[in-house]
């Protein structure tokens, strides 16, 4: 059987609007989820784990890293789509400007990273360590927008909301290390 890859997003975290989005860390329900999925043993066969360098990617790297007794390798280019230009947005105002940016990805919406920008960087990323070819299953821990963009890119379906994560994060889709064939789509971590 194939080696498998599963893109994991990190769960909750805790806002605050007064530090930038990428130094947020994990609630208390968002790393209670991951202890609790680490101690399964359902990803005994992974191999290699490697997260986005925001720090609340690396926090969930590092809770499943530290039950398999393997090291976190960080790629600062898996981050999220770039939304610096506007940084911190409340509920429904990130929610109609997220709706545009899959709405319209070679669009920069209000200086946001274009959708097809992100969705390249994060393939190539992906792909890098995958041309490794290294034996055992990867776990690539990210983000919910430049998740999407991979599942798109995998399943071979153009780029749109309608293949977003669940609501509240935490999920993961995983496809074939080798044909790059995708065995299922988002899935709640607890289902791992």
């Amino acid at each position: 059987m194939a080696d498998v890859v599963r893109y994991l997003t990190h769960p909750q975290v805790t806002i605050d609007p007064s530090i930038p989005v990428p130094r947020w860390g994990l609630s208390d329900v968002g790393r209670a989820r991951t202890e609790a999925v680490a101690v399964t043993g359902s990803l005994s066969g992974t191999t290699q784990i490697v997260s986005s360098g925001e720090r609340k990617a690396i926090e969930t790297a590092e809770i499943i890293a530290a039950k398999l007794g393997i090291d976190v390798e960080v790629r600062e280019a898996m981050h999220e789509n770039d939304r610096s230009a506007t940084g911190f947005l409340v509920p429904d105002e990130f929610e109609a400007v997220a709706n545009q940016f899959f709405g319209q990805p070679d669009v920069s919406i209000r200086g946001w990273e274009r959708a097809l920008d992100a969705q390249q960087r994060i393939v190539r990323e992906v792909e890098h360590v995958l041309a490794r070819n290294r034996p055992g299953d990867v776990l690539l821990v990210g983000h919910g927008g430049v998740g999407t963009l991979l599942y798109c890119h995998y399943a071979r379906l153009a780029i749109a909301r309608a293949h977003d994560q669940l609501a509240g994060g935490g999920c993961f889709f995983a496809f074939t290390s080798h044909e790059r064939r995708v065995l299922h789509g988002w899935r709640r971590l607890e289902e791992l």
